[in-house]
């Protein structure tokens, strides 16, 4: 655990994402407000070690929204989308009926059941993309396909990261390492209509 917080603040010095302000006002970032109790998060709120999950800061509300994460340090972790009601204090993602979420391990779940098994496993510094349009979920292993989608989901979704056993996951919301599929965009927050 130790070699996670050393590498997790990556010599930035030690930063306590609890009480770090956000840089403004429509910022997205990891929601230190809604993570696991074991869970770190640093570097602007874009990096996450420790054991447990975390959501984003913002809903995925439009029609096509894009995010990529980038494995810093193997371990045990999972990402994909979530809703506010998911468990926050488990390390693999896909646990219950409020997660969708690629693991490690290979497998793609939701509550519980294995939805796909993708035989070309991420290593330390590839790149995952989530790709969601409220009626298809897909990821993306450097930038190509991993065909292996997920539909049905229902409810206001999150990105969420999960990480224990040394895993380390930067969450990358623009400048991405690999073009979006057609017509996906970053993450925007919902804006009122004036």
């Amino acid at each position: 655990m130790f070699a996670c917080f050393r590498n997790c603040f990556d010599n930035f010095g030690l930063v306590t994402a609890q009480h770090e302000p956000q840089k403004e006002e429509n910022y997205i970032c990891l929601d230190t407000n809604n993570m696991g109790q074991e869970v770190v998060v640093v570097k602007n709120c874009g990096r996450v070690c420790g054991r447990g999950a975390v959501l984003g800061n913002a809903p995925l509300v439009q029609s096509k929204s894009y995010f990529e994460v980038k494995i810093q340090q193997e371990g045990i972790w999972g990402v994909g989308i979530a809703t506010r009601s998911t468990n926050l204090d488990t390390s693999v993602g896909g646990m219950d009926a409020e997660s969708w979420a690629f693991n490690s391990d290979g497998v793609i779940r939701h509550n519980k059941e294995e939805l796909h098994k993708v035989q070309n496993l991420p290593q330390e510094g590839d790149i995952i993309g989530i790709s969601y349009d409220h009626v298809e979920l897909n990821f993306y292993l450097n930038g190509k396909s991993m065909e292996a989608p997920i539909m049905g989901i229902k409810g206001t979704t999150y990105p969420v990261l999960y990480v224990d056993d040394g895993a380390i996951l930067d969450f990358i919301l623009e400048n991405f390492a690999h073009s979006p599929p057609m017509g996906f965009e970053k993450i925007m927050l919902e804006q009122s209509l004036l």
